[in-house]
């Protein structure tokens, strides 16, 4: 048996599997190595996780096409599935709506069908601490109310919740959904802070910094992320009719994956300017569309269910992050 594992050449899902084959694991990937951001990328990290050894299957198709999915998954043993491909990006959004609709609402749709076809023993999810949209409450909470997403991406993601909820109900599907908190680290996403603000100052160009830096984020580092998605994992909702984290009486839960501490955007700079040994020039601007100006997660459920407890800060992570990325663009 296998876990299948969506979006193995992205950034968490090339980490899980690495993770999953390194304690024995057998793996399916499926990726479609699009061009969001430079498949390069996707393909060298997925030359990294090949290197490591175990038994990988990679395949290079798109899960939000069901006939095709039907296909190249049929007569493979499956008995749990992570669940991590989707479209990233709030402002990506703003101007590619339709690859939302497909990849994140009709993709999960697919991986939700192919968990009930199959019989799985849990499938974990990924959502995003973007469902909470503007919440003014401190630390975001699994049970706060998230009916306002003030970006696309954030409402697909809300939606996977809500279907996973009754595909629970329905089918009583063992489901968790993990909404992480801005990941970073090696191997990371160009599109994302630590990515952009690292090349930027390493070329010397100036750097954007969004609200006038009047922003926070809970950064969370890979490996700690990577623990979160195995632990849950090996722990799926049982059918008890009990209330699970996020409120549901279905085998279905949620839980926050994030630092649980947020920090002030200039401090993030601050540490990438030191581990780049150079200034950044730093260019306000206003708030973006579809932006919050703070993210803070809860991780009381996730430290109880999981023994779930982060190991790295920013000032460990950011430089490991920067030493990678100057060997990576070397290369």
């Amino acid at each position: 048996m296998a876990v299948l594992v969506t979006g193995v050449a992205g950034f968490i899902g090339a980490a899980v599997a690495e993770r999953l084959l390194a304690r024995g694991e057998a793996v399916i990937g499926i990726d479609d190595f699009n061009d969001y951001y430079d498949p390069a990328v996707k393909r060298a990290r997925i030359a990294r996780v090949v290197a490591t050894g175990g038994d990988l299957s990679v395949l290079d198709e798109d899960f939000a096409d069901w006939e095709r999915l039907e296909t190249v998954l049929g007569g493979r043993d499956i008995d749990r599935i992570v669940h991590l491909g989707a479209q990233a990006g709030v402002r990506y959004s703003l101007v590619n709506p339709h690859a939302y609709a497909r990849t994140n609402l009709t993709g999960h749709l697919n991986l939700l069908e192919m968990a009930r076809a199959r019989g799985v023993a849990h499938m974990v999810y990924a959502s995003s601490s973007s469902v909470y949209g503007g919440n003014e409450d401190f630390p975001f909470r699994v049970e706060d109310r998230v009916d306002h997403p003030v970006s696309l991406y954030a409402a697909t993601k809300k939606a996977d919740e809500l279907m996973s909820e009754s595909y629970a109900h329905l089918y009583r599907i063992p489901l968790t959904g993990l909404r992480f908190f801005t990941v970073y680290g090696p191997w990371g996403r160009p599109d994302m802070a630590a990515w952009i603000f690292t090349s930027k100052i390493l070329r010397g160009e100036p750097i954007p910094v969004f609200n006038n830096g009047a922003m926070r984020r809970d950064f969370t580092y890979i490996d700690d992320i990577v623990t979160g998605v195995v632990a849950a994992l090996d722990a799926p909702p049982a059918d008890d009719r009990a209330i699970k984290p996020g409120g549901s009486k279905a085998p279905h839960a949620l839980y926050n994956i994030g630092n649980n501490n947020p920090e002030e955007l200039g401090r993030l700079i601050d540490v990438i300017e030191a581990a780049c040994g150079r200034k950044a020039v730093r260019d306000f601007q206003p708030m973006q569309p579809g932006d919050v100006v703070a993210t803070a997660a809860d991780i009381t459920a996730t430290t109880r269910d999981f023994g779930f407890r982060p190991t790295v800060g920013i000032e460990e992570g950011i430089p490991r992050f920067v030493d990678w990325y100057r060997d990576f663009t070397n290369r």
